[in-house]
């Protein structure tokens, strides 16, 4: 992740929630109070998130200390530790719940991506997201697919060509909307068609495409079009595929599959932030 990048985030994150100060904890404790809280794994996964807290609390206190009990990317289980912080009870009250939600989103995300790519079981075909992410969490919802093991499609509109059903529909075909972009975008930006049939994968081939998009097409379609299809050109599937049916894609000779499910209706892991009353004795 760019730390930078990340870095403004949680700034803006932690004002939108604490915007002039946080009534209730500034009134009970007085600024030099010090504490300890613990995060706590509530379920099992893969945790995605260690940036999260250690940058997060460190905007809020310098002098925070931070130690992390799992890594990105390792399993933990139910009554793991995940993270101890130490400093003073008003920024680390400030700075638990956004920590929190970040980090159990990011975690969701990378266990899902882990259980897809392990029921996939392909040595050869990757699992990748999509853009179907939240708005303002596209970076670490990324982050967390590369964590569970999975790897990043385009991140945006800039990075790569996509000509998509209502692209072909407004150009009048898939040749016209491929020469148009070739005659206007440099060699070092890939150029992928979406296509439903076999006669737009060979039109959308013809025209010069770099990647071919399988949509919504069954596993033995994709295997019998893909014969046609050089070893120059990368092959996606997406469209309908599910946790349900992804290991019938697993022989379909793809490149890769994008799974929009890892991060648009992903369930957060559970995790919770507890006092250490063991620090106080």
């Amino acid at each position: 992740m760019n730390t930078i990048k990340l870095r403004k985030q949680l700034e803006s994150f932690f004002i939108e929630d604490i915007g002039e100060r946080d009534v209730t904890t500034d009134t009970i404790f007085p600024i030099d109070t010090k504490g300890e809280i613990v995060f706590w794994a509530k379920g099992n996964g893969i945790f995605c998130g260690e940036a999260i807290i250690t940058l997060g609390f460190q905007l809020l206190e310098a002098s925070m200390e931070i130690t992390i009990h799992i890594r990105d990317g390792e399993k933990v289980e139910t009554g793991q530790k995940i993270a101890t912080i130490k400093g003073t009870v008003r920024n680390l009250l400030k700075g638990e719940r956004v920590i929190l939600n970040l980090i159990q989103r990011m975690s969701g995300i990378a266990t899902k991506t882990k259980e897809a790519v392990d029921i996939l079981d392909s040595p050869y075909t990757k699992v990748c997201d999509t853009r179907k992410t939240t708005p303002g969490l596209r970076m670490l919802e990324k982050y967390a697919v590369t964590v569970g093991g999975g790897y990043n499609h385009r991140y945006g509109l800039y990075d790569a060509v996509m000509i998509k059903d209502n692209h072909i529909s407004f150009a009048g075909s898939i040749g016209n909307a491929v020469k148009i972009i070739k005659q206007s975008i440099g060699h070092m930006v890939k150029v992928e068609v979406e296509t439903e049939t076999k006669e737009q994968m060979l039109e959308a081939l013809q025209a010069g495409a770099d990647v071919i998009m399988f949509d919504n097409r069954h596993p033995d379609e994709i295997k019998d079009w893909i014969t046609d299809i050089p070893e120059t050109v990368t092959t996606e599937a997406s469209g309908g595929i599910t946790l349900e049916n992804l290991a019938s894609y697993r022989n379909c000779g793809v490149d890769y599959i994008s799974l929009g499910f890892l991060t648009h209706s992903v369930a957060s892991m559970d995790i919770s932030v507890k006092v250490n009353m063991s620090s106080f004795e």
